[in-house]
């Protein structure tokens, strides 16, 4: 620390110059972290992005073979996990569970299948085999498979554009099969190539506004069945819809719309007694057997079906018919199956896994999206084959299972064992049930997924997300379930675009009597420096953003340097970028703090860059910007990068720290 007094600096720069090198041998510098071989990289980033939660873990770890082929299996079928320890409490709960949830399958599996336009035995039979897959597969103790309304009316809707259910039942019939198969096997794929995330693309506000839309369409549906209509419009908007009501107003039956208002009520004060008072899940669990029932008698010993009252008829007896001959791999029909299929199966994974995830944290224990998926895939493959149509784990069902007490998926077979005894026995009994109890119970079912409060509670909290959720319901409600999926999934992309390609950069503040620097907006007390400003990049650096960064940070040099003209003080010399959120970057990034280090250097502007992390570094490094900057000027903390400005400023300009003849670099000390 010798100095020579010919220096032009006085004494006190000295002194403040030696206590500044003192602190500097405290400080750390920012490291570049050692390269590593290509194919170690790429294999920890692919390890990242597809194996996040280590699924082998234990596995890995277990040195005997034979263990490790157990704890396979154990991982690739969770009942033989959960089978170890099952006992004669966990099957009385479960028998009472399956049971419960068997009363509402039935009846809602028949309702599903007239809203897909398919035979109402085909409701049935998808409550039978899914459910024994899953149970084996699953990984959700509380998720109770069948068929859902929303992916039902998208089944009948898009297969019903180009094949009719009415003209040719056997080849819609075939199709949907075909539709649920292609949806199984793009369930299983994305499940086993550990793609789970691309179905998180529908984001939360997308999939209720989608919800609210399709539950709005599907009520509006059944208003034929509700006043008796024989003839109706395919299309789902609501004007469609209501052209063909009011259009057949002279066809309209008083009787049946009376019926059903009376059944619709019923259904509602249960829901609202079970809502009310929990314990008395079973009541509104049980209503639509009850109504199924009292509706079959009162049709039956008033010989309603005489009186404008349209009934089910007839009901194969027996277990699933084989179906797997009936799959159609043919154009150009294989194409419609094809998209149906992806679509209604995206649909239902987004369904089942939220549904399955919310129980779970319910009960604190963790399901693997990735292996529900496989497990969905491989129900409805297995369904396909045995004349059943797409399903997966509604709420509706999966609560009443919940609330029921079930401990493990042995519900679900308890339910399917249920479903079965029903098909084999008791389908002769539902000949005479009304076809209005069947809207009645969709009806009540699908008010449920209008959740209004969700809607007002994102208007509350994100005008953005309610703007999702409104463009997502009104592109259901006024043009196709297919448009509101395009617009949810669309929106849903934009606002991702925008998070990446416009992140939030904001000017930061030190907080008094700290060495804590904080945005100034959050923090008004925060005190910038005079000569420096300090700008924090919250997002990393890519293609999409880089050009918005670039003319970002220059309007805040600009506005800096207007303001410090007009207050006369001291000329803006340093400009600190706090790159502690900035995880990533690509050539573009680099290519632009490149081009704003020219910039700046043509201004006399200094760019310091603070907090790089080991990614940054090491791109940084690869692409020689540290050395055009100077190591120097890139420190660990802002309060260092801050430290070292405030000092220069005092004693040299920006342009480097050799500018002060005879003094060392001030990082090399």
């Amino acid at each position: 620390f010798a100095f020579d007094q010919s220096h032009s600096i006085s004494s006190s720069q000295q002194r403040k110059y030696k206590n500044m090198c003192k602190r500097a041998l405290q400080y750390p510098q920012v490291e570049t972290p050692p390269p590593q071989p290509f194919l170690r990289s790429l294999k920890n980033t692919l390890n990242e992005i597809l194996f996040a939660d280590d699924p082998f873990r234990k596995i890995r770890n277990e040195p005997k073979m034979s263990k490790k082929i157990e704890l396979g299996l154990r991982h690739v079928f969770p009942i033989l996990e959960w089978a170890r320890g099952y006992n004669l409490d966990y099957l009385k709960s479960d028998v009472i569970s399956g049971i419960t949830i068997a009363s509402l399958a039935i009846p809602q599996g028949i309702s599903y299948a007239q809203l897909a336009n398919l035979p109402p035995i085909l409701g049935l039979y998808s409550s039978f085999v899914p459910p024994m897959v899953y149970a084996i597969m699953g990984s959700s103790r509380d998720l109770a498979v069948g068929t859902v309304a929303v992916a039902s009316l998208l089944t009948a809707a898009m297969l019903g554009k180009e094949v009719s259910a009415v003209e040719n039942p056997k080849l819609y019939l075939h199709l949907a099969f075909t539709a649920t198969f292609f949806a199984g096997l793009m369930q299983t794929c994305l499940g086993l190539l550990r793609l789970g995330f691309l179905v998180e693309i529908l984001s939360h506000a997308a999939i209720i506004g989608f919800m609210a839309g399709a539950a709005t369409v599907v009520c509006l549906q059944q208003l034929k069945g509700l006043l008796g209509l024989s003839h109706f419009t395919h299309s789902t908007d609501v004007v469609s819809v209501l052209r063909s009501i009011f259009s057949q107003s002279h066809m309209w039956r008083w009787e049946s719309g009376i019926l059903g208002c009376c059944f619709l009520f019923f259904l509602l004060t249960t829901k609202y007694i079970s809502k009310k008072r929990p314990k008395l899940f079973w009541i509104s669990a049980m209503a639509p057997l009850v109504s199924v029932i009292f509706g079959s008698l009162f049709v039956y010993f008033l010989h309603a079906q005489f009186h404008g009252i349209q009934i089910i008829g007839e009901l194969k007896k027996g277990i699933n018919p084989p179906s797997i001959t009936h799959l159609v791999f043919t154009s150009p029909y294989v194409t419609l199956a094809l998209k149906t299929g992806i679509i209604t199966g995206v649909l239902a994974l987004a369904e089942g896994i939220a549904v399955g995830r919310s129980f779970a944290m319910y009960k604190n224990y963790n399901i693997d999206g990735n292996k529900e998926m496989i497990a969905f895939g491989m129900m409805n493959i297995f369904g396909s084959f045995s004349s059943c149509y797409l399903t997966t784990g509604p709420f509706s069902r999966s609560a009443v299972n919940y609330n029921a007490g079930c401990k493990t998926a042995v519900s679900n077979v308890v339910m399917a064992v249920a479903v079965a005894v029903t098909l084999l026995f008791l389908t002769p009994l539902f000949f005479y049930t009304p076809l209005v109890v069947l809207s009645s119970i969709i009806i009540a079912a699908m008010l449920g997924l209008v959740d209004y409060e969700a809607a007002m509670h994102l208007w509350k909290l994100d005008k953005f997300d309610f703007f999702v959720c409104l463009s997502a319901f009104l592109g259901v409600v006024f043009g196709t379930i297919e448009i509101g999926l395009i617009l949810s999934v669309g929106i849903s992309v934009l606002r991702l675009l925008l998070f990446v390609g416009r992140p939030k950069i904001y000017l930061m503040g030190k907080i008094q009597n700290t060495e804590i620097y904080r945005n100034i907006e959050q923090y008004p007390q925060a005190t910038t420096l005079s000569g420096l400003i300090i700008l924090h990049i919250d997002g990393p650096i890519y293609f999409a953003n880089s050009s918005y960064l670039r003319d970002r940070i220059g309007r805040w040099i600009d506005e800096e340097e207007e303001k410090l003209r007009k207050s006369e003080e001291n000329s803006l010399q340093y400009i600190i970028l706090d790159l502690s959120a900035v995880g990533n970057i690509d050539t573009s990034g680099i290519s632009m703090l490149e081009e704003v280090n020219k910039i700046l250097g043509r201004r006399d502007l200094k760019l310091v860059i603070a907090n790089p992390g080991a990614e940054l570094m090491k791109k940084l490094s690869k692409s020689k910007f540290i050395e055009t900057i100077g190591k120097d000027w890139i420190h660990l903390t802002v309060a260092e990068a801050v430290t070292a400005c405030d000092f220069m400023l005092h004693t040299a300009k920006p342009d480097s720290p050799e500018k002060i003849s005879g003094v060392p670099e001030f990082n090399n000390v």
